[in-house]
């Protein structure tokens, strides 16, 4: 594979990769949602779907939108900013921008292509 292609493929590799590393952590190894979610992205990357793609791609900006609510939710639980509070914000922060980056790179690679019906 050229380096050119890996770029294209590039926020398809980081949610399977993502969805590994969720699998990693929930210390299960049958976890139905992981063992899904991998074989529908695993689906993506090999067929490179438009429907599909635009579908995962918006899927998972809404959750990440939803995950910034989250963020300010917990943040407001804090009385008053400490360490814990910075590492929570910077951390999630960075976290959260990353994956709606990535999101928005899958969606905008997908609306651009051009459809043969």
């Amino acid at each position: 594979m050229k380096a050119k292609q890996l770029i294209a493929l590039a926020p398809e590799i980081y949610l399977v990769l993502a969805t590994f590393y969720y699998w990693v952590l929930t210390a299960n190894f049958f976890n139905p949602f992981a063992i899904v979610l991998l074989i529908i992205l695993l689906y993506q990357l090999i067929f490179r779907k438009f429907a599909t793609g635009i579908i995962i791609a918006s899927i998972f900006i809404l959750l990440n939108l939803y995950m910034i609510f989250a963020l300010l939710s917990e943040l407001s639980e804090f009385t008053e900013p400490n360490e814990n509070y910075n590492n929570l914000l910077i951390v999630s922060s960075l976290f959260i921008g990353l994956n709606l980056l990535v999101g928005i790179s899958m969606l905008w690679k997908y609306l651009k292509t051009k459809v043969v019906y």
